[in-house]
């Protein structure tokens, strides 16, 4: 099977067909054809997933690995504030027999999570490798101008937030990893236990509708997504916005089912939280003066938002006990190059 041929199996009838009226031109082409809405601007981001290094044959099926690829971008464009509206994928993949059956898992899953999001794939490239599986997705969004939320906009007395509970991807891949989840299904157990971590770790689902809701508000907002943990994303934001972020150990939200495996895993729940990653929340900062209407609206809107800590005049990223003492939180989370 030939470059055009396996394409043409991926993509499907999705591939050629122009479905909506800002896309001009769309598969088919040496380039992609958009039109950008009026008085929006353009958000751009690009994310790469790798063989052994994002997943492997125990923590993800095929067309999860298209999920996420994608998911991972989406998340990008929430935390701007951004609407998520087309995408770029470039593969690379062995040659060997399986690899266009596994090709089309894959893009079954890139484009449920791309119609759930509103994404269109309009366009990428297709290649062999010697190594691993490879996915690339450029994803392009739009945002009312001016109106981009950007990790530099925190002020000394704001409050800090997340939009929803942590931890729950990181423990779903040490249920994976460890072997709990296969024990689990071989026994017939904790199906309905372990299905949320499995999820959060496979599926994740971005938060563009608060990021919308953000963007919108027209509040002081500096906002990041957890990508690699609570503690990585609000030392971006620290070191982004020129000050010091004291988060409260009692108010971090924590998934109910992450805790409860935690504890009988013999694991912290708050450690995958603040380190594990890939929960695909949003966290940010907000004026003092605007925490009670910004609650109210995700509240009308029946989103979630939990307030962490606050921003004060300094560097860095500190632990606040019920106790008051102050633990500095590592600058780390998931480092590709890290030692």
């Amino acid at each position: 099977m030939d470059e055009f041929a396996l394409i043409r199996l991926m993509t499907g009838q999705k591939g050629t067909k122009v479905s909506r009226p800002d896309i001009v031109v769309g598969i088919g082409d040496d380039a992609a054809v958009v039109e950008p809405g009026k008085d929006k601007q353009l958000v751009l981001s690009c994310d790469t997933m790798t063989d052994v290094v994002h997943f492997n044959e125990t923590t993800m099926a095929d067309a999860d690995i298209g999920w996420k690829a994608l998911a991972s971008n989406v998340s990008d464009m929430a935390a701007m504030g951004a609407e998520p509206r087309w995408a770029l994928v470039a593969i690379s993949a062995p040659k060997g027999a399986g690899t266009a059956e596994r090709l089309v898992e894959l893009y079954r899953g890139l484009y449920a999570c791309a119609e759930a999001y509103g994404v269109e794939v309009i366009g990428g490239d297709t290649t062999s490798s010697a190594g691993g599986l490879t996915v690339t997705v450029t994803i392009v969004g739009e945002v009312e101008r001016g109106r981009a939320l950007l990790r530099s906009s925190a002020k000394p007395g704001d409050a800090v937030f997340v939009t929803g509970p942590l931890g729950g991807s990181a423990a779903g891949l040490h249920a994976l990893m460890s072997g709990a989840a296969a024990s689990a299904a071989e026994r017939g157990e904790r199906g309905a236990a372990l299905g949320p971590l499995l999820r959060a770790h496979r599926r994740p689902r971005p938060r563009v509708d608060a990021g919308r809701l953000l963007a919108a508000s027209g509040f002081g907002v500096a906002l990041n997504d957890v990508s690699d943990g609570l503690a990585s994303e609000a030392w971006e934001l620290a070191e982004a916005s020129g000050v010091r972020l004291v988060l409260e150990a009692g108010a971090v939200p924590v998934l109910p089912e992450a805790a409860v495996y935690a504890a009988e895993a013999g694991a912290d729940a708050l450690a995958w939280a603040l380190y594990g990653g890939e929960d695909y929340e949003l966290v940010g900062t907000v004026r003092a003066g605007e925490v009670d209407a910004l609650a109210a609206r995700f509240a009308a809107a029946g989103l979630e938002l939990f307030f962490v800590g606050r921003v004060e005049p300094g560097e860095g990223v500190v632990l606040r006990g019920a106790d008051g003492t102050e633990q500095r939180l590592d600058k780390r989370g998931y480092n590709h190059f890290g030692t």
